[in-house]
């Protein structure tokens, strides 16, 4: 291949180096109305009266919106395909606020000086209200998080407001309690994720103006231009065509702008005044007002035959979705989806919860969603299991785990197959990865442990998979279009967030077409001007946009084709194309691409050559991992030095390895984050303490000493150019691999996140009683 599977430099790199406009807040009028939210310093409450007399009558303040500006239709905020499987329990703005943080009200002005002002100015009568901070307490208490008569679900998800429930699900195979009878060794243990915060260098921000057209233009750094659009104009009553959703470069989003947030308020000023108006958030408010991780509490129980076989699974899951609902089941779905298959051969498997409402920051989407939170409580189960039967981790793992051509009826149950029948796995080089995994960190030498005086070196493992889009709903399209001069436009939906997947969708249609990358000139997530793509999430945009463009790529070759038969008045059997010149074979007949497209524009039966192909993909070929981690443990202070982490993946064709390499690498360090460093601190009334980088610990290069990234060899038939996902997949396995190797070091097993030197003490002191 010429341009896929080779390290091309990122098509945008240079102009960001070169500060070049190209982030949202880059993009707004000078002139912008300022945007500022008054929010609530209650967890829960009832709002008597909002008195703004004082802050309207500044100069400079165009107007204060409260809930009584807007008509009370619910929505959700989470950009999901349509209809949305979250709840719609939010208003633009309302009576009851829910959370710390949470919108009262907004100030419009001239300068954010004066908008401060204003807000300071604003007298707000709270009814307070008992709020839920325990989510192990949500069910059935005596507070109800949302009694309004229009919050409702748009299809079965389990949705049951009264019980402060917003999504639950079951599903079994097997009688699990007649198959943990007859096991030989069974282990049962309860496991705790924390929430966690995205931490994107880029914070949410928006801006919109009125074009010469009459229509409400919005820049919004977003992973889901489309459902912005839509969840907008259903929220506001605006037409959709009035409004138009341009995506600029996003810095960063890990799932959280994988919603709406200064979106609405800045779509309504904008449409109500006429004036061009902007938004960005605080880092704060970030932290504080947007979207966490979900918290989860996982009672896990497992169960093997004398031989080692993994015989029975289960799992019961609480989830902690915060104020509102948004991705409340699909997260929880995950938890289960894309963890549970790699085991099997289990005769026996239950997974079932819920997710309750509380008084907290909302939760919502984030890297990984969910499968890293299912991967710490499986994985580490697991390894408790070989501990009790005294079996080495890695040939429990060889013996029990997914192989290529294999399945889970998992997969058919939970909506990774087609019409009941569950999807095959075609690629699967987890064995591999294990092996290779286990030779890179010298597994044999260092297990369990080594002791090196002050310190205790040890090394810990855990496998993972995770999916390729969401199977028979994520859909993407591409448009390709012949340009004079013999270049290309590429115009696709899919949303760069700076993963990269600008240059991965440029590379996919440069080897179809046989050019340079530097021949495709690419256009991304703008809702007038290209067509539809889901956005950034669910590791969705190499397999299922990237087919996208392969598909118009393909056919746009098989249209140049034909013309240029038409042209040498041949049969298009006998055209032979390299990406630069049209030859016809066993003759000296030839044109250059450049003579080709500038005859077709300008000289003879003149026609713009241009293709629009769309995809859904009918299955969601997992990719998997092995992760291995090395660290050093201080004997006296149980400080961890992480020396090594190994991440061997099957992610099929890496389309390009160093951006490949860029997303396992940075997924490993969040993970790593959540499993040691991020810890979201509330204090007991229900406000945020860790809302500013100084309160907020993520890891540096100064943490790591070493991540080691080795890409198997793979080749999934249904991806582009043999591709599967890439971008979440290093996540999963952190916090599993580190519980399993302070375990084999110390004996002491860490149940909930994050682990911390002084958590290890304390359980060694607990041991020691």
């Amino acid at each position: 291949m010429k341009v896929v599977n080779k390290k091309v430099g990122s098509v945008d790199g240079v102009g960001i180096m070169k500060g070049r406009k190209a982030f949202t807040d880059d993009y707004a009028d000078k002139d912008s109305l300022i945007i500022k939210v008054k929010r609530s310093p209650h967890a829960f409450a009832r709002i008597k009266n909002i008195d703004d007399s004082k802050a309207k009558a500044l100069d400079g303040i165009e107007m204060v919106l409260t809930y009584k500006d807007f008509k009370r239709i619910s929505f959700t905020r989470a950009g999901q395909g349509y209809p949305e499987p979250s709840p719609h329990d939010k208003f633009v703005l309302d009576k009851y606020v829910r959370y710390i943080g949470d919108e009262v009200c907004a100030v419009v002005g001239s300068t954010e000086e004066i908008c401060l002002k204003a807000l300071s100015l604003i007298e707000v009568d709270y009814e307070v209200l008992e709020p839920v901070l325990d989510f192990e307490k949500a069910i059935d208490n005596k507070t109800i998080i949302h009694d309004e008569p229009e919050a409702k679900e748009m299809f079965d998800i389990g949705f049951k407001p009264k019980k402060n429930i917003a999504a639950s699900y079951h599903m079994h195979i097997g009688d699990v309690e007649k198959t943990l009878s007859e096991c030989e060794y069974t282990i049962k243990e309860t496991f705790y994720t924390q929430a966690q915060s995205h931490v994107m260098l880029e914070p949410h921000a928006v801006n919109t103006h009125i074009d010469y057209q009459e229509r409400l233009v919005i820049y919004s750094s977003t992973q889901t231009p489309f459902h912005i659009r839509r969840i907008i104009a259903q929220a506001l009553e605006i037409p959709m065509s009035k409004i138009r959703v341009i995506k600029p470069r996003v810095g960063g989003g890990f799932g959280g702008k994988q919603a709406i947030h200064g979106e609405m308020l800045a779509a309504y000023v904008t449409y109500k005044t006429g004036k061009p108006a902007k938004l960005v958030y605080t880092r704060k408010e970030v932290f504080e007002s947007s979207y966490s991780r979900h918290p989860m509490k996982f009672e896990m129980a497992l169960g093997a035959d004398k031989f080692g076989k993994l015989k029975v699974i289960d799992c019961k899951v609480l989830s902690d979705t915060g104020a509102y609902g948004e991705h409340a089941l699909t997260v929880f779905m995950v938890a289960g989806s894309k963890v549970l298959p790699l085991y099997n051969k289990v005769d026996s498997v239950r997974f079932s919860g819920d997710v309750v409402y509380t008084n907290h920051t909302p939760a919502g989407a984030f890297r990984g969603y969910g499968a890293i939170q299912g991967n710490f409580a499986l994985e580490s189960a697991v390894d408790i299991l070989c501990h009790k039967m005294d079996m080495d981790p890695i040939k429990f793992r060889n013996l029990n785990m997914m192989k290529e051509g294999e399945t889970s009826p998992i997969f058919a149950i939970m909506g990774e197959g087609t019409e009941g029948t569950p999807m095959n796995m075609d690629t699967c080089k987890l064995q591999e990865c294990v092996e290779d995994g286990k030779a890179l960190i010298d597994w044999d030498n260092k297990y369990p442990y080594k002791d090196m005086g002050d310190k205790i070196k040890t090394v810990g493992m855990a496998i993972a998979m995770q999916g390729s889009g969401i199977p028979l709903i994520d859909m993407g399209s591409a448009t390709i279009k012949l340009n004079d001069d013999g270049f290309y436009n590429l115009m696709v939906g899919a949303t760069e967030i700076g993963q990269g997947s600008d240059t991965v969708l440029s590379q996919i249609a440069a080897e179809e077409l046989n050019t340079t990358i530097d021949k495709v000139i690419i256009y991304s997530s703008d809702t007038d001007l290209t067509p539809f793509d889901v956005g950034a999430y669910a590791s969705s945009t190499t397999f299922v946009s990237g087919n996208a463009v392969y598909k118009a790529a393909k056919a746009l070759k098989t249209e140049m084709l034909n013309e240029a038969a038409r042209i040498f008045k041949v049969d298009i059997k006998q055209v032979e194309f390299d990406g630069e010149i049209f030859k016809v074979k066993n003759s000296d007949k030839k044109m250059t691409l450049r003579d080709f497209s500038n005859e077709i524009t300008y000289s003879e039966e003149q026609k713009q050559l241009q293709v629009t192909s769309s995809y859904v993909g009918p299955k969601s070929p997992p990719p998997f991992m092995a992760g291995f981690i090395e660290i050093d443990i201080d004997k006296e202070t149980a400080e961890i030095d992480i020396i090594d982490y190994v991440s061997v993946v099957d992610c099929g064709t890496t389309i390009n390895p160093m951006l490949a390499k860029g997303q396992v690498d940075g997924a490993i360090v969040q993970g790593l984050g959540m499993a040691m460093f991020e810890d979201v601190k509330l204090a007991k009334n229900g406000k945020l303490i860790s809302s500013d980088m100084l309160n907020y610990k993520i890891p540096t290069r100064l943490d790591i000493n070493k991540l080691t990234t080795k890409f198997v060899d793979s080749y999934e038939k249904s991806g582009p150019f043999g591709a599967k996902s890439v971008g979440e997949i290093g996540i999963d396995t952190p916090p599993a691999a580190l519980a399993n190797a302070i375990e084999n070091a110390l004996g002491v097993r860490m149940t909930s996140l994050p682990i911390t030197p002084e958590k290890i003490l304390q359980k060694l002191k607990e041991n020691e009683k």
